[in-house]
């Protein structure tokens, strides 16, 4: 990068972790620290709420997922207005009435410790997971960027992290979200328009989205019903609804913005705006995906996005042979620049046969370059058993990096991390939030001090961020990773919702029944997924449908075995 991009990177992560530590001025007790004293209006509960969901992974990994799978990874969100709607009207009362710190406190009210326990333990292990993977996703920027370690990488960027989190609490974390939410979407949309602004003079933002509809990566809407089919109309609205119900009504992470809402209809108002606002949000992201494949059209592609790996594929013995590929994947690269003006000029002229001609070469050639590709990754993998083989992270920092002006290149960088810190830091929040409340207040130390409990909560957000940073670690390999945290996601969600829909709508159903339909439906969840049955969105379906039916079967013995127990028949 260079120094005017450093400036600006340097100078933007500066001010918003000074802007965060000002803000968190005045925390005298768990309250202030945790709920900010409930004085949140709702736009702020709105933008909090975005910035917890959209994460580094959001910035990095969309684009790609687009680029290399076109868009309709958007159906994943169809469901989330509807989630929206049944939190209004069911969860966000319930947890305001009971004035509750975390969702897990309403649980063993409803039923008993173990079932609360258990809970928020799923939410401990996934929450910690997912966030751990969450920090390793701007690690990867700047170690692909500089050279750098990845470990070394992890660890500085969880500890400039770690630093304002702890000292800002809730009130540092919504208010640095607000003001990071306006300068990604600023740079986002600079970066959407650059795509358009770099194409050839006769290319505009219409014929753009021709050519790349007729690449099929606008395939926003998927009708065909397939269970193994991660992104279709079916799986989007069916399992995104669980999985949004549950991620919104039961993940502390996002239960904790509303729940520092003046009132109940603040609360809603947040919410129900995010319903509005996410899919349009989430869709403009991958269009620039889709508008960065149709600019490698025109500009060559390299055969791997991650350049740093392949430059060690270069120093070792497949060198030579990655470098045959290279020239004739660069050749099926300028064939493809020919054939594409060809598709342009003849959407141009809406003349039919030439548009059906065209489409063919093209995606003939594009065929051709992913079996020269497809060779190139078995070559880096036998240079390097251990390299991840996946770039879609890397495809969109590419075009960053390589094709925009400087200055904007630091801007962008720098909203990738601040995309990061916003959704890491409430994460942090939460999981501290939950160990205190959940597990240190209501098991180990019921009656200290508010002073101790705010140091204890710090504390907590200081151990958490460690954990996360040791699983970052481990997190480099994993392939996409917007992907990677959805998955992780859903093999525990729709077993927590399941929970709290019991707790909710099956009265008469106690802790013990609860409890073990749960530990069942987590076992039966993870072993449908490692069997492959079905793609992952439909486990937060399963998950929450076979705790609530296990749960009401399980009630029944219990009911009998008491029955049995009092001598009645």
């Amino acid at each position: 990068m260079s120094p005017l991009d450093w400036m600006v990177l340097i100078g933007t992560l500066t001010v918003i972790i000074c802007y965060g530590v000002w803000k968190s001025r005045g925390q005298r007790n768990m309250e202030s620290y945790f709920l900010d004293n409930q004085s949140m209006p709702w736009y702020i509960i709105l933008l909090s709420i975005i910035g917890t969901q959209a994460s580094a992974i959001t910035f990095i990994s969309a684009p790609g997922q687009a680029y290399t799978d076109g868009m309709r990874f958007v159906q994943y969100y169809f469901g989330l207005p509807l989630a929206m709607v049944v939190l209004c009207i069911t969860f966000v009362p319930i947890f305001h009435k009971l004035k509750v710190y975390t969702a897990y406190e309403f649980l063993e009210q409803r039923f008993d410790l173990k079932t609360r326990t258990l809970a928020s333990s799923l939410f401990l292990i996934q929450r910690g997971l997912s966030t751990g993977i969450s920090i390793c996703a701007p690690s990867i920027i700047l170690s692909s960027l500089l050279g750098w370690n990845l470990y070394w990488t992890n660890m500085i960027m969880g500890g400039l992290l770690i630093i304002y989190t702890v000292a800002g609490g809730t009130r540092a974390v919504a208010y640095t979200q607000t003001f990071q939410l306006a300068i990604i979407f600023g740079g986002m949309f600079l970066a959407g328009w650059m795509v358009v602004h770099l194409l050839p003079a006769d290319i505009g933002f219409k014929q753009a989205l021709q050519v790349s509809g007729k690449m099929d990566k606008l395939n926003v809407i998927v009708t065909k019903f397939d269970w193994k089919d991660k992104y279709n109309i079916w799986s989007g609205v069916i399992g995104g609804f669980f999985l949004a119900l549950s991620y919104f009504g039961t993940d502390q992470s996002q239960v904790g913005r509303y729940l520092t809402a003046k009132s109940i209809k603040e609360s809603r108002m947040g919410l129900l705006m995010n319903g509005l606002v996410k899919v349009p949000m989430q869709f403009l992201i991958l269009l620039i995906g889709a508008l960065v494949f149709v600019f490698y059209l025109y500009f060559r592609a390299p055969i791997f996005f991650n350049e740093a790996q392949l430059a060690r594929v270069h120093k070792t013995e497949q060198g030579p042979a990655m470098l045959k590929l290279e020239d004739q994947y660069n050749e099926l690269g300028t064939l493809k620049q020919q054939q594409v003006k060809q598709l342009a000029a003849a959407l141009e002229t809406d003349n039919h046969t030439q548009i059906a001609s065209a489409k063919k070469a093209l995606q003939q050639t594009d065929d051709r370059s992913q079996l020269v590709r497809t060779q190139a990754l078995s070559l880096i993998k036998a240079s390097d058993p251990t390299a991840d083989t996946n770039d879609t992270n890397y495809i969109f920092l590419h075009f960053v990096v390589n094709s925009l002006p400087k200055g904007l290149v630091g801007l962008l960088i720098a909203i990738i991390f601040l995309a990061a810190w916003g959704s890491i830091a409430a994460a942090l929040n939460s999981l501290a939030s939950t160990t205190v409340i959940d597990v240190y207040k209501r098991l180990y130390n019921e009656h200290a001090s508010e002073d101790h409990y705010l140091k204890i909560s710090k504390l907590w957000t200081l151990i958490w961020g460690v954990f996360c940073i040791v699983v970052a670690q481990f997190a480099g390999s994993l392939g996409s990773l917007i992907e990677v945290v959805n998955v992780l996601g859903s093999w525990f969600y729709g077993v927590i919702l399941g929970i709290f829909m019991v707790a909710f709508y099956l009265k008469r159903v106690g802790g013990t029944a609860t409890f073990w339909a749960a530990i069942i439906g987590e076992i039966v969840v993870l072993v449908i997924y490692w069997t492959g049955t079905v793609s992952f969105l439909w486990l937060n379906a399963i998950g929450c449908l076979l705790v609530v039916l296990l749960g009401w079967i399980f009630q029944y013995f219990v009911n009998t075995r008491r029955l049995s127990d009092s001598g009645l028949h």
